[in-house]
């Protein structure tokens, strides 16, 4: 149980202020989890509502989650040198880190299936374009809604998965899917933006001290 609720745990980024074109802030995202089965649920009540907290300047993003029950995530991505920076401490995997390209593999987007929705979403004062995606990858179908802005220069650990088919950086989403028979819905939403200067040291792509790297982090 404790591994199927890691495993939906994923860091998920989202920004929305007015139609102004914006290259330079923090952003705040808001995400909460239900479920159908009576004891994921109760995890997921203790976990409660998980908060990100995005920096972003020009073509660089730190996304950083939180959180006394998953422990803490931070993913950098720089666009100007492909690559993304991901680190994870928690009780399950301790301190590890991958650092790799940002362009998605060819497997990867065998498994993913994205078609422009014909809805449009108004979050924060941003009109946003949906995406209908499925994800089907180790027996695992997962459904997502998207509605995104290309106003923000701030970067997404999953558009940037999905290659070139989505534009824009989420503003909200709705990700659904069942595993061993427990239906899991996850929804993300921008709850604040703030237009101010970031620091370059938060986009150092340097790997911690004391964290040990790794091929793949579960769920990121």
């Amino acid at each position: 149980m404790k591994k199927i609720l890691f495993i939906v745990l994923v860091a998920i980024t989202s920004v929305g202020f007015s139609q102004e074109t914006i290259k330079e802030g923090v952003v705040l995202s808001k995400q909460t989890m239900s479920t159908d089965n009576a004891e994921l649920q109760s995890q997921l009540a203790m976990v409660g509502d998980i908060v990100t907290t995005t920096y972003f300047k020009g073509n660089k993003s730190r996304s950083e989650t939180n959180n006394f029950m998953t422990g803490t995530s931070v993913t950098i991505m720089d666009n100007d040198n492909n690559q993304m920076l991901m680190t994870l401490n928690n009780q399950m995997v301790g301190k590890k880190y991958v650092l790799k390209s940002m362009e998605p593999s060819e497997e990867d987007l065998e498994n993913i299936t994205v078609t422009k929705g014909d809805e449009t979403k108004n979050i924060l004062g941003y009109e946003c374009q949906e995406y209908n995606v499925e994800v089907n990858k180790d027996g695992v179908v997962v459904k997502m809604d998207i509605y995104t802005t290309d106003k923000l220069s701030a970067l997404s650990q999953q558009s940037t998965m999905m290659g070139a088919d989505i534009k824009g950086f989420p503003m909200y989403l709705t990700m659904n899917m069942n595993q061993m028979g427990m239906n899991l819905t996850i929804t993300q939403e921008a709850t604040e933006i703030k237009k101010e200067a970031v620091s370059d040291d938060k986009f150092d792509m340097t790997p911690p001290e004391g964290y040990e790297k790794t091929d793949n982090l579960q769920g990121m």
